[in-house]
């Protein structure tokens, strides 16, 4: 045998390649909103306008740009880069994954502490969605009005180039990123490029302020100034935002990727930015009106709101592509009704697209943005919702970190009370700005945390009378059986959908007793989430043959991850004629489908305006056939109703 000799790192080369490709992509997905935080950071944190006024004296500069880049290292690079991206659930990051194992170790008995953080974690979830309200308005609003800078007489145009840059934005996202997701990577570069060169030209124009990356400067406004930082301090965490989707976006990307492009690119050019930022407003305090844009050169002032204004529209379709993600882990989930999902592309699992929160969040964001009308004004809100979902994240990790973990304990609690103090700081400076804005960002919250819980009650409620009305699955076929129950055998295959795995569907029960047929090949199918993102094929189907092995009715436990699409036809396809007692003819089957109307009653379980909450939720509810890929023509709906 011979080995053909390679020049020495060829080999490697390919593989090279495809890492830089993936870093790349990352940089175009996970970074867009922390990446244009440098627009209005020190702005907000310096505006004039504010209820709690910081001055702008060379002290507090310093003290400020300090306080920023620590807090950055403390929350970004520590907490999510270096500790929460080492917990994952199947790959997959992000406040749900935490989520789904805390229901995992419930669900296996473990403690109700698990239950608490879980239910704590889908508060942080119902925050994020308050996020991705947010993010859209104060990012192009904050890049638009750099407008003012090319042009004092371009303000009354802020609003209304907003508001066209958001509808369009939303209308776009029915054809999914794919097509231009391609050009994301590259103009983040860019972007980054920018900001960090003109970061450069700022401090060398005042090198000193490089004094500030030493931790002293912020300890000492800390210290020396604690009524003016602590009130800095809420919107100082609008430099951490987006730091959530370095997590969440971690199944799509991996773990190094996305370390790598924070740490060798995005870090810096930020920090160059917040540097340049201080070093002018160092120079002339007259900088403070747009720091960030005043620091760009005049002839490339306009290109920069060009650049600007891309790289937040892409922030923007980031987060709405994580609130897409959300709500679709959420119903699958069981905390929100079954929504109607398109996947927009063949290649990538992850990209989705959700039109009932697409528009939903798309009135929000206008909303959001003719209420409020600038980006300062909005930072208030913004920051409740940032230092909430990240402060619920730290939380989770270090429980999950905590029974998982080979680290000695008294390590993990030293590091657990020095970032969760941190970020219940952030939390506390922000709670000062609730009558300023900060109320939206819980107000969002709550009313989501409350769907989302009513929701699963609701569910649990009318899971238990359908069973009961369905009867024991066994029973029902030992009549078949035995001809308790005479029915016709007619020739075909049947389909009968049901949510629970031991009783009988409702559309069965009714096909036998009241049109007296069964088909001669009957399969019921139960479709179960599992609490991992995907799973593999032999881990797909659970075959149960019903009393004789020869009766031609089978029952079928199909699961489908958190994260899949659940196409039944497809999972049935795989199986062998000898699995369900006989060939499933699924090209001609008929498929039949339980339909539970809901009407208001006054069984005890839930308040009357819970209820009627879980009434009204579940008018959204995405058609069955076409969630679960049925033949639309073959189809058949067989309906009841049940009082809540």
């Amino acid at each position: 045998m011979t080995t053909a000799l390679r020049p020495p790192g060829l080999a490697s080369r390919p593989a090279d390649v495809l890492r830089l490709a993936v870093v790349v992509g990352a940089l175009g997905v996970v970074f867009g909103d922390i990446g244009t935080s440098p627009i209005y950071t020190l702005q907000t944190v310096f505006n004039p306008e504010d209820p709690h006024p910081v001055p702008a004296t060379t002290e507090n500069v310093y003290g400020v740009v300090s306080l920023i880049f620590w807090s950055v290292m403390l929350i970004v690079t520590i907490t999510y880069v270096l500790l929460a991206m080492r917990v994952d659930n199947d790959g997959e990051g992000g406040i749900m994954a935490l989520i789904t194992l805390l229901r995992r170790w419930a669900k296996n008995g473990s403690t109700r502490t698990a239950m608490t953080l879980a239910g704590l974690g889908l508060f942080g979830a119902a925050l994020f969605l308050g996020d991705s309200m947010i993010t859209p308005a104060i990012s192009v609003l904050s890049a638009v009005e750099g407008l003012k800078i090319v042009n004092p007489d371009f303000e009354g145009w802020i609003v209304p180039v907003t508001a066209v840059i958001i509808v369009l934005l939303f209308a776009a996202q029915k054809f999914g990123t794919a097509a231009v997701g391609r050009l994301f990577g590259p103009v983040m570069i860019a972007w980054f490029t920018a900001i960090g060169a003109c970061g450069i030209w700022g401090v060398a124009n005042e090198p000193g302020i490089l004094r500030a990356l030493s931790p002293t400067y912020a300890i000492g406004f800390l210290a020396g100034h604690f009524d003016l930082a602590f009130f800095a301090l809420a919107a100082i965490v609008l430099s951490v935002t987006g730091a959530e989707a370095l997590y969440a976006d971690m199944g799509h990307f991996g773990r190094r990727p996305i370390s790598v492009g924070w740490i060798f690119l995005v870090l810096p050019a930020c920090t160059l930015s917040y540097l340049g930022q201080g070093a002018l407003i160092l120079q002339d305090r007259a900088n403070l009106s747009a720091p960030f844009f005043l620091l760009t050169p005049d002839w490339a002032l306009l290109p920069m709101v060009v650049l600007a204004t891309a790289a937040t529209v892409i922030a923007s379709q980031a987060v709405i592509t994580g609130a897409f993600s959300v709500t679709a882990q959420a119903a699958q989930l069981g905390y929100l009704p079954r929504l109607r999902i398109m996947h927009t592309s063949r290649s990538e699992r992850g990209q989705i697209y959700v039109p009932f929160i697409n528009w939903v969040l798309m009135v929000s964001v206008l909303t959001l943005v003719f209420a409020f009308r600038n980006s300062a004004s909005l930072a208030y809100a913004f920051g409740m919702a940032v230092t909430g979902t990240i402060t619920i994240t730290t939380v989770l990790f270090f429980y999950v970190a905590w029974k998982t973990w080979n680290v000695p304990r008294w390590v993990l609690a030293s590091t657990a009370a020095v970032l969760l103090t941190v970020d219940l700081l952030f939390v506390a400076a922000n709670l000062t700005k609730l009558v300023h804005g900060a109320w939206l960002t819980l107000f969002i919250a709550v009313t989501a945390f409350t769907v989302m819980t009513t929701w699963q009650r609701g569910r649990e409620i009318v899971t238990a009378k359908r069973e009961a009305m369905e009867g024991p699955l066994r029973e029902f076929v030992e009549k078949l059986r035995t001809g308790t129950a005479p029915v016709q055998v007619v020739r075909g295959t049947a389909i009968f959908l049901n949510r629970a795995s031991q009783t009988a569907p409702l559309a069965l029960r009714a096909n036998v007793e009241h049109n007296h047929v069964r088909h001669e090949q009957v399969a019921v199918v139960a479709v179960e989430t599992a609490i991992v993102p995907r799973l593999a094929d032999e881990d797909r189907v659970t075959i149960e043959h019903l009393g004789e092995s020869d009766d031609g009715i089978t029952h079928l436990t199909v699961r489908f991850g958190y994260d899949e699409r659940p196409d039944v036809p497809w999972a049935l396809a795989q199986l062998a004629p000898e699995d369900t007692e006989g060939r499933l003819d699924l090209d001609n089957a008929t498929y039949f489908l339980s339909r539970i109307e809901l009407q208001l009653g006054d069984e005890p379980g839930m308040a009357a305006w819970r209820r009627r909450l879980f009434i009204a939720t579940s008018h959204i509810t995405a058609d069955a056939a076409e969630h679960f890929a049925l033949p639309r023509d073959r189809t058949v709906l067989l309906g009841s109703h049940v009082d809540v």
